[in-house]
Parts: C-alpha cells; structure tokens; sequence
C-alpha cells in the first residue's frame, strides 16, 4: 500500500453553466503559469470540457465516471495521472448532486467523497442575495459528509450585491466566499454549441480566451486560499502504482499499425483508448479526413479507429476529398478492420443531409444520415452484444454513452447489427453496432477503462489483418 496526500480541489456547482468550467480553466491556466504542476480531470463522459481542462492544464485531462468505471477504476485512474507536488483541479458536472437517480447515484458529490476531496462550489447569484445563503445552508444538510471548503460567487451585479450575498453565506453556514466574480461581457464566455462547448480545435481563440480566463480568476478569486485549501485534502490510500497500471502488457510480437483520424472535424478520444492501444502493441498514426493520403500510406494500415466529433462542421471540405474515401472503401472491402463511433459511423455512410444539402461520403455503410435541431440519442448507454461482429464477442454487455443530433433515416433492410441496446437510443429501433466485413459502427462511445474488452478487440482484429497481409506477401513473392 502507498499513502499520499495528492493536493486536490473539486470544482462543483448547482447546474450547467453555472460557470465550473470558467474558474476550472482559469485556475489551472494561473496554476501552470506559476510553475505549479498541475493534472486536470473531468467528471462524467465529456470530451469537450475535457479538452478545454487539457488545453489550461497543458496536460491530457482525465476523465472520471464512476457509472462507466466503477467505483475502484476511477480511484485507481485518479492515483495514477495526479501530481503529488502541484495541485489537482476535479470539475465537476451539472448540479453537485445530480446523478443517476434520486439519490444523486454517481454524482460530483460521491466522487469528491470517494477521493475524499474539498468542494469549491460556484453559485451563480443572479438575481439572488440572501437567498443564496439558503442554498448553500441546503446543499450542507442534504449531505454533511460533502467537505464544501469554499464558495465563489459568480455573476456579481456589484459592489452592494456582493456584501450582502458574502455577509449572508458566511454568517449563516462559516464557509468562507473566496471569489467574486462580476458579470462578464460574452467574449469572456466559453464558446457553446448544442448542449455543451465547442471544442478548442474549432476555437481559434483558444488560447487567447484561457489568457483572458485566467487574469479573470487572477483578478477576482483568492487562489492562494484554493491552494490551502487543496492541501487540506486527507491522505488517500491506494495499491502500489505498479499493480495499478492497466493489466495490458505489450507483447513481444511485432507492432501493429493503426491509424485513427485526429482534426477539427474528428477529435473525441479519451487520451487512455490511444494510450492502451500503444502499450497493447499498437503503432498510432494520425490520419486528416480532409488531407490527401496515398493509398500506400493507408495500406501500411492494420487497423482504422474513427473517434466522434462534429464532421457536419466541416462537411463540404471532408466530402470533397473523395480520393481518402474512395481508397478507404476500398480496403474494407479487402478486409481492413474498422472501429467507428459516432462521427465515425457518419463518416461511413452514403450520405449526411444537414441543413438541406445531401453531401456523399464513404458509402461503405448502406445507410443515409440527417442531422437534427435536437438530439436524437444524449446520456448513456448500455448494450448487449448478441451478434457476431469483429471486436467483442457475444455476450459481453458494454457500458458506455452517446450524444448526437444525427440520425439515419434511410437504411438497407440487410444492414447487420451486432448491439441490443438496453439503455440509450442507438442506431435505430434499438439497435446499434452495425456490421459490414470487418467493420463495426455505432452511435455508442467507449471508453477503454470501462470497456477493457476493446483494447484487446482492437488489438485482436489487427494482428489478425496484419498476418493475412504478411502471407499474400509471402505468396507473392513465391
């Protein structure tokens, strides 16, 4: 057993956009500039807010879901990507006491408990002076084992509103407010879309707006009282680091090469599906859906991983660069496994109509897609694999989440699936997983430490390509 201290802060609010990510991003872009190390991690199965943490942080943020996960699995993934000389930045998701049921199942406030962490909460104080006091007078007796360290008020009209909101908060519950952050002009905002934020890639103020975040967290909240803060985090217990690595260990055999598609249009990879494909044996390369790539490149391929995103984003320039998908088409039909989620499985199809115009894709899968004003499948998922299908076997059940406004709307009567979707929307009439040769397509999202299954899928599917490719070499050199 090792003991640490590991200084750590969750950041938790009352709701969306109550400004977690704000303080989170800003605080951490402070932290680094001070020469602090710092690791970041995100609760629930969020890309974008994550890559927003990743791009303050400078590091990959690590996701933290304890549905998905389970309970042990994240602890172990806290153990091992936090810094024990810096400080750990934990964001939170939705309300502080929102989970999967009634109880507040899976929550930011189970999480803080099982990492044992202090909460700042960010209220947003709209409209409200006293009243927010009640709040949080609310928020500690609903559950007194949550350690509520810190308050920072958010959307403070004035000098007035803010006297009288903080007197009233630290009279009533002792916790001390320590930011007051006044209401902000919109190009101090996080850029949104659809239910969530824009992604950092499609921002081309990216940096510039964590810049401006962080002076506004400098400028309005006592960072020096996060810092002391954090470092009251009790001792966590934990396994030796060396017994809490995933069990995938790269074998000796030859690398297998495999290519996942990684630009604005397609960047939803959690960093732990790359990296336990690299230590399970793979060689990653990087593929553009919008450069040109020679057949040649892409026949060195063992494998193809085609990650989420927003592909109508970029619809006109990704459909124009028919040579990548006509070539692509083309090895699937001479066996190339393929593993697509989401934007991927767009990517796979005749076509996608968005806003009245049909663009052509792969056609490599006989289904049309549409995408909508609202989302067609949002939270998560939890399917049966209960046909065969390249990468899991039958019989596995599989947690995972999706999150899209696409929608197929024309589908060959032949088209496979391999997924009976017991939680979630999926494909269509719940099903999801579609299969063609050795190419498997879903709306549902995966993450590799809660579904070990596909790394090993991933792996399997490739050595076994590489090996038909290696003895028609062979043949043909006889």
């Amino acid at each position: 057993m090792f003991y640490s201290n590991y200084p750590r802060i969750v950041i938790g609010g009352l709701s969306g956009d109550s400004g977690k990510s704000m303080i989170s991003c800003g605080l951490l872009a402070s932290l680094v500039d001070r020469g602090m190390n710092t690791a970041a991690f995100k609760k629930g199965p969020d890309y974008i807010d994550a890559a927003w943490l990743s791009l303050a942080s400078t590091n990959p943020a690590r996701n933290l879901d304890t549905y998905l996960m389970g309970y042990p699995t994240v602890k172990r993934s806290f153990l091992n990507n936090a810094v024990n000389n810096g400080l750990n930045v934990i964001e939170g998701n939705r309300g502080v006491f929102d989970g999967g049921d009634s109880r507040g199942t899976h929550s930011t406030a189970e999480l803080a408990k099982l990492l044992q962490s202090p909460v700042i909460l960010v209220l947003d104080i709209s409209k409200v002076t006293r009243t927010a006091a009640a709040v949080v007078l609310g928020c500690i007796k609903l559950d007194p084992q949550l350690n509520i360290a810190g308050i920072v008020l958010n959307n403070v009209a004035g000098e007035r509103h803010a006297s009288i909101t903080k007197n009233a908060i630290e009279e009533i519950s002792s916790i001390p407010v320590i930011g007051l952050v006044p209401k902000l002009e919109d190009r101090f905002h996080l850029p949104s879309r659809h239910l969530g934020l824009i992604t950092p890639v499609e921002f081309e103020r990216g940096e510039s707006l964590i810049n401006d975040l962080k002076t506004i967290v400098e400028d309005y909240v006592d960072i020096s009282k996060i810092i002391k803060i954090a470092q009251t985090a009790s001792i966590l217990e934990g396994k030796d680091k060396a017994h809490t690595e995933n069990e995938f260990e790269e074998d000796e055999l030859e690398k297998v090469k495999i290519g996942y598609f990684k630009d604005q249009s397609f960047s939803f990879y959690y960093p732990e599906n790359l990296e336990l494909l690299t230590k399970a044996g793979a060689e990653l390369t990087q593929i553009s859906s919008t450069s040109h790539i020679a057949l040649q490149e892409l026949e060195k391929l063992d494998a193809l991983y085609i990650g989420g995103g927003f592909p109508e984003t970029n619809i006109t320039q990704i459909s124009l660069n028919r040579d990548l998908m006509v070539s692509l088409k083309s090895l699937v039909e001479d066996g190339l496994p393929v593993y697509a989620e989401c934007g991927g499985l767009m990517y796979l199809a005749d076509s996608l109509e968005w806003r009245g115009t049909e663009y052509p894709l792969t056609g490599i899968l006989p289904i049309s897609i549409k995408m909508y004003n609202k989302p067609q499948g949002h939270g998560y998922s939890e399917v049966i694999v209960d046909k065969e299908n390249p990468f899991f076997e039958t019989g596995a059940v599989l947690k995972g989440h999706e999150f899209h406004y696409s929608k197929i709307y024309e589908c060959d009567p032949e088209v496979k699936s391999s997924f009976s979707v017991s939680r979630g929307t999926g494909c269509f009439n719940k099903r999801d997983g579609l299969v063609y040769k050795n190419v498997l397509a879903s709306y549902f999202h995966t993450h590799a430490l809660a579904t070990p299954e596909w790394v090993t899928g991933m792996i399997k599917c490739a050595r076994k390509y590489h090996n038909l490719k290696k003895s028609f070499s062979s043949v043909e050199l006889i």
